[in-house]
């Protein structure tokens, strides 16, 4: 019998979460089975759940692996000693950053998680909102400054956040540019509409 091969810096178990972020991608949490997992890990379904428990517990890691590494990026960024401009900047580029590089995950997160059990989808919820609140806090902060437009910062966010998702598309139609190109004209498309 096969068994799973961790990458070089992956366990089994992360061999196993990239393979199913790139399954609830492409056929939807609901529609992915742990035989189909199963296969595109390389081994017989039984040995998966020597890894994990179930389905639904690779979507909760799947989801709150996302959240918690924009929560640390937000936290870090808000503890920085620059302008608002500047903190809003960095949170642009590692959305951005996330969408090219952890895509498959990024979009599990985005899409899937209204399957997640209670109380994982309570608590996915109130860190989602808790997340874009801090955003807002750090739009309110630059109005504050006279770095911003005095603009509702709500929209802002919803407007910041909106179009980085659609890297979406971005993704299903890859045009030869590179990363930094992309993020540079996004950071200027963006912020130029909200600068002072």
């Amino acid at each position: 019998m096969a068994k799973i091969k961790p990458g070089k810096n992956a366990s089994k178990k992360d061999v196993i979460i990239t393979k199913a972020s790139v399954l609830f991608r492409t056929k939807g949490f609901n529609a992915a089975s742990m035989r189909e997992l199963a296969e595109a890990v390389g081994v017989e379904a039984p040995s998966l759940y020597n890894h994990i428990g179930s389905k639904s517990e690779l979507l909760q890691t799947i989801c709150f692996k996302v959240a918690n590494e924009f929560t640390t990026q937000l936290m870090e960024t808000e503890n920085k000693t620059c302008s608002s401009i500047g903190k809003i900047e960095l949170i642009i580029r590692f959305h951005i950053t996330m969408m090219l590089d952890e895509f498959d995950e990024v979009f599990v997160a985005n899409h899937e998680w209204k399957h997640l059990q209670e109380p994982f989808l309570s608590n996915f919820l109130h860190q989602r909102r808790n997340y874009e609140k801090r955003l807002v806090g750090l739009l309110e902060e630059g109005i504050r400054n006279k770095e911003l437009k005095n603009i509702n910062p709500y929209v802002a966010v919803l407007t910041l956040l909106s179009a980085v998702r659609g890297l979406e598309f971005w993704q299903r139609h890859k045009k030869n540019i590179s990363t930094k190109v992309l993020q540079d004209d996004m950071v200027t498309h963006l912020l130029k509409g909200i600068i002072k």
